[in-house]
């Protein structure tokens, strides 16, 4: 490529923002550090050029033999304005590694070069420093990149078209010039989410599959934590090599003792960590020269005691990340995974959970024994498990990432603590529940509260909106630990419901009756009751149960099974157990008031797992195994409805939108509200038409106003106070004339406290009232968006009023809104049959509202500057849906959510990166 910069740019400029620094995971699964090149740079430059790249990679970069940089080049690459001329480094234990850049040519242009340590190519850098490039243009008003590239230097070639921009290249000179805007289209973000997930997944892979684990503060005393991890690895019989590490001991348990990782000979994938939280970061650096993939750190002391350990943990995060460690933990229990050929018990839980298909991740250690001995006693069986203790850098959105690709796991299970980055949660669960069902437990629903090492930022939006964002990404959400058992024990072992009718087959008409409730109430049709004897013989329940799967008009059935005394009801689980391993519909059991998957109910696995495909899950009572089955129906039924054909969205003028709100800024820098007529203008751009509204400060102004609008008008007052009331007794309708709209001012300042004509008492307030024309009458709606600092846009729909307010009825989804969504939101309302005919009404222009839904998710989701958008009243009529009230505030975006365009790595609160 050619040379970089012009020799009369060089000089210091403006500041780079702080988002444009961040830790990136590479494609092998380890961590660099990327950000923009500063003066104090030109040493490591040097040392980069110098030593790090070949002959062959400067050619390709220089287009010319150029050992070395001149003190001048050194000079104009180390010194960018950070507007026109861009660069960023990616460095790796302090080192750098990597150097990207762009110039801008002309307005709107800027070509772009790299260069990549030969030692590091392959890890997909040039990729990564091409994401970031592109948005650090995009936010500097650059809108294309331009590339010269020797015809022989295929990788940079691939790079660029792999990136997934719209390439056009030519040929002049010997050169292939390269040309390609860089808005980010939805194939180009698509190739970056697949990058992501790869990356994510490989980093997950190394942890839950070593071929080597080092224990670090391996102990020789019994019952101490190095003690117990030792000897949990040894009973899990670790197919991989085990190595203690102990500066104090010459051997543990029988095996040689290491001063440190790096006097071991072999190479070591994972170290697990168990020394005083002081010590930790010296552990850091001897695994990092070691070149050890990633720690999980078991050692307390961190972001759970206070200031002072949320400090350290900051540095740990920062220190491994820098030299490319990846880290599960502090405060961690430990990863288990019972794959034969793995088998290891990394963790400080005694219990090795049966082989099984579900994966379950959790952030609590204590709640983590917990849970696996429970996993034991159910006989449910686990894939993988990971605690993630504080969460500092692994956490449940990486977990996804490797069990979507993972045969071995079929269901997973997340108790989650607190949710670090739930934008992308819910992106990435979205697309793995279409392959696997997801099973969430999500503590602090209710107190938004979060435990003392999670570091997280709080969540603005309302509780129903991070519950509406579970329900958008398929994730069957419940209540409590038991109820996640419930659920997945039937999703491990029998196939998903076609839908909702059921049929209940038992010897006990009380609890066949209170089965029927608890369905009825879950939102389950029970279409089939099948009583038998309360001492029914083995075939008499084996016909029955036939009987009920083979009805077309049956989904799913639960069997209920009371013995009488002195009856065993071997012979009928012999039965349960032979009709689940047939069947394509889902049978769950209240067995002899079992929970779990009892071993009479169990079918033999070839894959090793305690229970196999078709196996009966049993219930305690009839009650759990029914809202069991509800929460499954209801997965199925997201799972078989398609999101449709793509919408057809009318043009929207994004341009002019932003241009209008930056102006609005610019005037307030601060933020604040827009005016009206900005507001309306804004609407426009997205096909939105606000009813025409004129204030009114005095009679004369209301008379003029009345005039101006060709009469048949309203006069309202606009104090919030009044406008909440049900009784509509701060509106004036269907005035026709000067003399009415007289009546209709003395009535309404009367009624409101106002003085009759501006100027008749200056101590009290003036009248605060509009005039509109009369709209075509309707269902009163509102539509609200909020920018939520985690979640980004959040869109609301429910009937206008204080009752909706105070009953919480409303709706909530996260843009970009698929093609059911909206419909959806409209339809799951308590108060929805308002607007389809309740009681002899005419039916609303349904479509018309989901339309406004639409363009008011679509604008959230365009302008983060938005902060708050709400159309306040909204008539929804037969034929028309009409907006006569709305409200917008505007305020600054530092970071205009460029972590959608580019990988970026969370990190705590506090740091100078964003989450």
């Amino acid at each position: 490529m050619t040379s970089d910069a012009r020799p009369d740019d060089v000089g210091p400029g403006r500041s780079a923002p702080a988002h444009w620094e961040a830790d990136v995971l590479l494609r092998d699964g380890r961590t660099a550090h990327i950000r923009p090149i500063t003066p104090a740079d030109e040493e490591l430059l040097v040392d980069f050029y110098d030593n790090r790249v070949s002959d062959e990679s400067k050619y390709y970069r220089f287009f010319s033999p150029m050992p070395h940089l001149s003190k001048r080049d050194v000079e104009r690459f180390t010194n960018v304005d950070n507007v026109r001329r861009v660069a960023f480094v990616l460095t790796l234990g302090g080192d750098m590694i990597a150097i990207g850049r762009y110039d801008e040519l002309r307005p709107g242009e800027a070509e772009v070069a790299f260069l990549v340590s030969d030692e590091h190519q392959g890890r997909g850098i040039a990729q990564i420093l091409l994401e970031h490039l592109a948005q650090a243009g995009r936010e500097r008003g650059v809108s294309s990149f331009v590339a010269e590239v020797l015809p022989d230097n295929s990788r940079m070639i691939q790079t660029f078209r792999d990136a997934g921009y719209r390439v056009a290249s030519g040929y002049e000179d010997g050169v292939i010039r390269l040309e390609f805007p860089i808005e980010p289209t939805d194939t180009a973000i698509g190739v970056m989410l697949n990058r992501e997930h790869e990356a994510e997944a490989a980093s997950i892979s190394r942890f839950l599959n070593p071929r080597s684990v080092a224990i670090i503060g391996a102990s020789r005393r019994q019952e101490t934590i190095g003690q117990v991890l030792v000897r949990n690895m040894v009973n899990a019989d670790f197919t991989g090599r085990m190595y203690v590490v102990n500066p104090n001991s010459d051997s543990v348990s029988g095996m040689p003792a290491y001063k440190r990782v790096q006097d071991i000979d072999e190479p070591v994938d994972v170290a697990i960590v168990a020394v005083p939280a002081e010590s930790v970061q010296d552990v850091v650096l001897d695994c990092a020269a070691k070149g050890v993939h990633g720690l999980v750190i078991i050692s307390s002391g961190f972001a759970e005691t206070g200031d002072d350990g949320r400090a350290r943990q900051r540095r740990l995060v920062g220190l491994s990340r820098s030299y490319g460690l990846r880290v599960i933990g502090p405060n961690a229990l430990g990863v288990i995974n019972t794959d034969p050929s793995v088998r290891i018990n990394a963790s400080l839980s005694q219990v090795m959970p049966p082989r099984g298909r579900a994966g379950f991740f959790c952030q609590s250690g204590a709640l983590g024994s917990a849970i696996l001995e429970k996993v034991q006693s159910r006989g449910l069986g686990l894939s993988t498990f990971v605690s993630a203790g504080n969460r500092a850098d692994v956490s449940g959105n990486d977990l996804l990432q490797y069990w979507e690709e993972d045969d071995t796991t079929e269901v997973v299970m997340m108790y989650l603590e607190s949710l670090g980055n739930p934008r992308k949660f819910s992106r990435i669960a979205r697309r793995v529940s279409l392959r696997k069902p997801i099973v969430a437990v999500r503590s602090g629903r209710t107190t938004q509260g979060v435990p003392m090492g999670h570091t997280v930022r709080k969540i603005a939006a309302p509780q129903q909106a991070v519950d509406a964002m579970f329900r958008q990404a398929g994730v069957i959400q419940v209540d409590t630990l038991e109820d996640m058992f419930d659920v997945a024990q039937l999703l491990a072992h029998q196939p998903l419901p076609r839908g909702r009718r059921v049929a209940i087959v038992g010897n006990s008409d009380a609890l066949g009756l209170l089965a029927a409730d608890a369905a009825a109430g879950a939102g389950l049709v029970v279409n089939r009751q099948i009583a038998l004897s309360s001492i029914p013989t083995a075939e008499e329940f084996e016909d029955a149960l036939d009987q009920a799967i083979d009805d077309p008009e049956v989904d799913a059935v639960v069997a209920v099974y009371i013995p009488p005394l002195s009856v065993s009801g071997e012979e009928i689980a012999n039965v349960l157990a032979a009709v689940g391993e047939q069947s394509d519909k889902p049978l769950l059991a209240s067995f002899l008031g079992a929970e779990g998957v009892p071993e009479l109910l169990r079918v033999p696995d070839v894959a090793g797992s305690t229970a196999g495909r078709g196996s009966v899950p049993s219930y305690s009572s009839v009650e759990s195994a029914v809202r069991a089955l509800a929460r499954v129906v209801e997965y199925a039924v997201w799972l078989r409805t398609p999101d449709g054909p793509a919408l057809v969205v009318e043009p929207v003028d994004v341009v002019r939108a932003r241009t209008i709100v930056m102006r609005a800024l610019e005037q307030r820098p601060l933020g604040g509200e827009l005016t009206r007529d900005e507001l309306a203008r804004v609407l426009d751009c997205y096909g939105i038409s606000l009813w025409p509204t004129l204030a009114a400060g005095t009679l004369a102004q209301a008379r003029e106003a009345g005039a101006q609008l060709g009469w048949d008008v309203v006069l309202k007052a606009t104090a919030d106070h009044l406008r909440e009331r049900p009784d509509q007794a701060h509106v004036w309708r269907n005035i026709n004339d000067e003399h009415e709209m007289e009546e209709a001012w003395r009535a309404l300042t009367g009624f409101t406290g106002a003085p009759h004509a501006s100027g008749q008492d200056e101590h009290r307030p003036s009248p605060r009232f509009v005039v509109q024309r009369v709209a075509p009458p309707g269902v009163p709606l509102m539509i609200r968006s909020i920018e939520d600092p985690l979640f980004g846009p959040v869109v609301s729909f429910g009937i206008a009023g204080p009752l909706s307010e105070l009953l919480a009825d409303r709706s909530y989804r996260i843009p970009p809104l698929s093609a059911r969504d909206a419909a959806a939101m409209v339809r799951e309302i308590k108060a929805a049959p308002m607007l389809f005919g309740y009681r002899g009404a005419e039916v609303v222009d349904v479509e018309e509202v989901e339309r406004l839904i639409r363009r008011v998710a679509q604008l959230q989701n365009d302008l983060p500057q938005v902060s708050a958008l709400t159309l306040d009243l909204v008539l929804a009529g037969p034929d028309a849906a009409s907006v006569l009230t709305a409200g917008a505030r505007v305020e600054p975006v530092a970071d205009p959510r460029s972590d959608w365009f580019v990988r970026r790595m969370p990190t705590m609160p506090g740091d100078t990166i964003p989450n």
